[in-house]
């Protein structure tokens, strides 16, 4: 395996500042910036509670709270529910495409739409981004890893889940898509077509990130199960303890 101290260009940890998941709490994240990596090193790091987002590597380092805990589905045993199988069949027309991470018109206006709509919903940051910075945020580095689902309308792209694909499972990197898509539940129809995929292609695990039980907007990864939770975050080498946990059915 690579010596992931060689890889790093980087390494620091970000200045404490308002967490905006707890309000209460403050929040800091400890970065490796890395170009280039082999799929074992990188699922190394997953196993680890860390994740990608172009070549930053990042998990928390927060002062006095450790709510963000790594979840990961169990793909061999998971089953969806009533809500998720609902779900599967309001979007029988959407047709999913898996391919290499790319950037085209398409993929920059429907980030756009997105952003825009985040913006109005949930007060997101509103900024257009140009193909430069869309390379920047999400393609820039070697990753022979990085997978893109694009799903499509017709022939209209109407969402893009970047995905990592390692041996022993998937890891949702983002997803975005139409906001005229959101009533048939896109985000949900998304991870359960990840989680076939890692079923088909025989991979036990799909890393969903970071779960937090007092917050509401990630509570939907908890209705993902069976799924394990990372107890801690330990340094490299050490062993990672995935703990069982029960599912929010």
């Amino acid at each position: 395996m690579q010596d992931l101290s060689t890889l790093e260009l980087m390494r620091l940890t970000s200045p404490p500042q308002a967490c905006s998941y707890l309000p209460e709490q403050t929040a800091s994240l400890e970065y490796r910036i890395i170009f280039a990596i082999d799929p074992a090193a990188y699922e190394d790091l997953l196993q680890r509670g860390w994740r990608r987002h172009g070549c930053h590597f990042f998990r928390p380092a927060c002062p006095a709270c450790t709510e963000c805990r790594s979840l990961r589905v169990d793909v061999a045993r998971f089953r969806p529910t009533k809500s998720q199988r609902r779900c599967l069949a309001r979007n029988t027309h959407v047709r999913v495409e898996i391919g290499e991470p790319a950037v085209s018109g398409s993929h920059l206006r429907l980030f756009n739409t997105y952003h825009a709509d985040m913006h109005e919903r949930r007060g997101w940051p509103h900024k257009r981004v140009t193909p430069e910075e869309y390379v920047e945020s999400f393609l820039v580095g070697t990753w022979s890893f990085a997978r893109e689902f694009r799903y499509f309308d017709g022939s209209r792209l109407v969402g893009v889940g970047l995905v990592d694909e390692v041996a022993s499972g998937l890891s949702s990197v983002y997803f975005y898509h139409e906001p005229a898509w959101r009533p048939l539940g896109p985000g949900t129809f998304s991870i359960l077509s990840e989680i076939e995929h890692a079923r088909d292609t025989g991979r036990p695990w799909h890393y969903l990130g970071y779960w937090i039980a007092g917050c509401a907007s990630m509570s939907y990864k908890a209705r993902f199960g069976p799924h394990e939770l990372l107890l801690c975050d330990p340094p490299d080498g050490e062993q990672p303890l995935w703990q069982p946990d029960s599912p929010a059915r």
